[in-house]
């Protein structure tokens, strides 16, 4: 029990190699043989035990590829753009020495994983940008003509208003029932004076008013006319604003 016990402290004693996830994940798409991948993982682990430059001899020791593969594999993942190598002192004995660095590996990883963060994110604003043509073609019960269209686009393109905001100015128009694009350009263009550049900025603007048109209404009023206000939606008439 003894024997084991030691060999199981000997086994969880040893140093462990950290090695980003991330490069199991993208290794083949940056096209890095097989191969290639595991010289990169043996680099790591000499790096862990204090040996940041093996030879190829070195790892030909660990490896069941003969040397001359090992250092042309090393060549074509520094062809490749993957690894370097790179000199530094050693702050010991001040000597200039070599090793190797896997930190371009690292970068190019890195800029993948932006890449596609980019395109998703463009991906999504198209499909949000494509959700408002077709709001507006819903609430107006028809398709949108070519100037309608333009226009559209150009609060998208030329603005730069986010779809969500131009889906909240949509809502004000509905529930005023002004439902025009140049009532809506309106609403876009007060909002654009006022800083107002969140659907939710644009949606508390619209509820002060709303209350603030429930506070100066008249007291005195018949219960016919009671009834009938409450059937109705407090609106901003943005095309009447004034500064």
């Amino acid at each position: 029990m003894n024997t084991k016990n030691n060999r199981l402290r000997t086994w969880t004693e040893q140093r462990t190699i950290h090695i980003p996830q991330l490069f199991f994940q993208f290794y083949k798409e940056l096209n890095i043989e097989d191969d290639e991948a595991l010289i990169v993982l043996h680099l790591l682990a000499y790096h862990v035990e204090g040996n940041d430059f093996p030879t190829p001899t070195d790892l030909m020791n660990r490896l069941t590829m003969p040397s001359n593969e090992i250092t042309s594999r090393l060549q074509r993942l520094m062809q490749k753009g993957f690894l370097e190598i790179t000199r530094d002192v050693d702050k010991t004995t001040g000597k200039l020495y070599e090793k190797y660095s896997v930190y371009p590996l690292w970068e190019r990883i890195l800029h993948i994983i932006e890449l596609k963060e980019q395109q998703k994110s463009a991906a999504t604003l198209r499909q949000e940008e494509g959700e408002v043509f077709r709001l507006f073609e819903e609430e107006m019960g028809r398709l949108l003509s070519p100037l309608e269209l333009e226009k559209i686009g150009s609060w998208l393109d030329e603005d730069r208003h986010s779809p969500s905001l131009i889906k909240e100015a949509l809502k004000e128009a509905v529930f005023a029932g002004k439902l025009s694009i140049r009532y809506i350009d309106r609403i876009l263009l007060e909002w654009k004076k006022k800083n107002i550049t969140t659907p939710q900025a644009a949606h508390k603007q619209g509820e002060q008013f709303r209350e603030k048109q429930n506070l100066t209404r008249p007291q005195s009023r018949t219960l016919q006319q009671e009834t009938q206000s409450t059937n109705k939606v407090p609106f901003y008439n943005w095309l009447e604003e004034r500064e």
